[in-house]
């Protein structure tokens, strides 16, 4: 029960990582301040009846939204001790030569905006909490190309970044600022934004969740609980002394290409090899 008294709040917990967070948050004693815009989905969490868990439809795309999210929890229970900022979907999917300003505003609103203030509207709740954390969700993509959307990549990077600075920031409160760094979750964070009938979207999320079995070293997909696990590490006392970091949780997709680490994979290295014993044998 390492969160027994404690007051949480998540973000985008009506569904996927969200929503397990907030089960196992509930589950380990915290009151759970569960925001979303799916009402459906929220009052759905609530009634499972994983713990004390109460639905909160906010727009985190709206800072007004937000102040009155923290508010609430905290004129609830007297003050904030942990807040998941973890709101968030797959954006714009342009490349940086076709994206429209349009487009690219509402995924920053999104995905680091609402970051911004959603630690700016909690703080006031947290300051001299005992054990006070914020963790933040980043992305694998914030490390490089190639992982998601040009605009997803760019503001995951910019919640990294926030995180560390954030951290300096509050440190003078004794709050802890903290992300994760998922790889490949099986949620629907990307198909729920493709124009698709659901049938469809079901067959590519499989699709997607077949494809990141074997997309790192760790065999397997990642799974919501993964996060919701390394989120409450880092919410946790276990986490104390750390502060101002990102957390990967990837299955080591980021360690290197596939060659590093899948011995049937093709090598610029392996094929020197190879061509070096060719040369040999050739002179012999």
């Amino acid at each position: 029960m390492r969160f027994s008294g404690k007051t949480i709040v998540v973000t985008g917990a009506a569904s996927g990582i969200g929503a397990e967070t907030a089960r196992l948050f509930a589950r380990e004693g915290g009151v759970v301040f569960a925001a979303d815009i799916d009402a459906e989905g929220g009052d759905r969490l609530v009634a499972e009846g994983a713990g004390d868990i109460r639905f909160v439809s906010t727009d985190v795309c709206s800072t007004e939204a937000i102040e009155a999210l923290m508010d609430r929890a905290a004129g609830e229970t007297g003050g904030i001790d942990v807040v998941f900022n973890n709101a968030g979907a797959g954006g714009a999917r342009e490349k940086i030569h076709e994206i429209e300003p349009e487009a690219w505003d509402r995924t920053m609103d999104l995905l680091v905006r609402s970051v911004a203030f959603g630690i700016r509207y909690a703080v006031p709740h947290m300051k001299d909490r005992p054990g006070a954390a914020i963790v933040n969700t980043a992305s694998v993509a914030a490390t490089g190309s190639g992982y998601s959307p040009t605009a997803y990549a760019v503001a995951k990077a910019a919640v990294l970044h926030l995180t560390k600075v954030a951290a300096a920031d509050l440190a003078q409160f004794g709050i802890r600022v903290n992300a994760i760094l998922p790889g490949f979750i099986n949620t629907n964070i990307f198909t729920s934004s493709l124009d698709l009938p659901d049938k469809t979207k079901s067959i590519a999320k499989a699709m997607i969740a077949q494809a990141s079995a074997n997309a790192q070293p760790v065999k397997r997909g990642g799974q919501p609980r993964d996060i919701a696990e390394a989120c409450a590490f880092l919410a946790s006392e276990a986490a104390g002394f750390v502060n101002g970091t990102g957390l990967l949780v990837d299955g080591g997709l980021t360690i290197g290409q596939r060659p590093s680490w899948d011995p049937e994979a093709p090598s610029a290295l392996g094929m020197l090899a190879a061509l070096e014993e060719q040369a040999k044998a050739s002179a012999g």
